[in-house]
């Protein structure tokens, strides 16, 4: 099929897509605005070292020790969500109303562009609510690692500030109606694709010579008996005896 014919068929579906088009966008749009609770997003940050006494830090900072530290983050950020460490902040922090589940699911743990510094970030319907629990996590982890792991290698590098006014994260209306767009709009050239492969009717000179592969002569136009009355024609047009079975007026 050619492009020419593939751009015949949208065009003869054009009202049909823009109207998907519309609802889908529509519908996106106040679901995004109106609907979704939108969420906040706090994060606290923290540094991991390799464990020396004071006398002994600088002299002992290389790359292996880096890169072994990075190592140990991977390792760092699957402790911080399991449920031994969220128990201990659900428990120490009893004001955040929230069950370890529920804080294992809102929390997030990343590393900074592979450095040593980790980032707990956790999203909530509040900004004030995101900030203290992130906080819990960071101060809870930092005081559990020493048992854990044998070693006290973790720091606080910085808190989330509770009072700091910040937008919410999500939803982001602008970028889902965008996606319904996009997606509404293959879905209305699939259907209109789809409508033209089912529908065998001829519609159209376009269609006998592509069916019969012989060019149109000639076509008879449709003609009403309106088109006569603005013409000029006084008399209305009639149907004659005996031919009423072969000739029919459009009114």
């Amino acid at each position: 099929m050619e492009l020419k014919q593939y751009w015949i068929i949208v065009k003869r579906r054009l009202l049909l897509i823009v109207l998907i088009i519309i609802v889908s966008c529509l519908s996106v749009g106040i679901y995004s605005y109106y609907f979704i609770q939108p969420q906040y997003e706090a994060s606290a940050k923290l540094i991991v070292n390799q464990y020396k006494d004071s006398s002994s830090l600088l002299p002992s900072i290389d790359v292996g020790s880096i890169n072994s530290t990075i190592g140990l983050i991977k390792t760092y950020k699957e402790i911080i969500r399991t449920p031994r460490i969220m128990k201990n902040v659900v428990k120490d922090y009893p004001d955040l109303n929230m069950s370890y589940g529920d804080l294992i699911g809102k929390v997030r743990v990343s590393s900074v562009n592979e450095t040593q510094v980790m980032s707990v970030s956790v999203r909530d319907n509040s900004y004030e609510k995101a900030a203290n629990a992130a906080n819990a996590v960071a101060v809870v982890f930092q005081k559990m690692v020493p048992g854990l792991m044998k070693v006290d290698n973790v720091s606080v590098l910085d808190f989330a500030d509770p009072k700091e006014h910040r937008g919410p994260v999500a939803p982001n209306p602008k970028l889902n109606i965008a996606v319904a767009f996009m997606l509404a709009l293959m879905l209305g050239v699939g259907i209109s694709f789809l409508l033209d492969y089912l529908d065998d009717t001829i519609k159209s000179e376009e269609d006998i010579e592509s069916l019969l592969g012989v060019p149109v002569l000639t076509s008879i136009p449709r003609f009403q008996e309106r088109d006569a009355i603005e013409r000029g024609g006084k008399t209305p047009l009639t149907r004659t005896a005996g031919r009423e079975k072969h000739v029919s007026l459009d009114t």
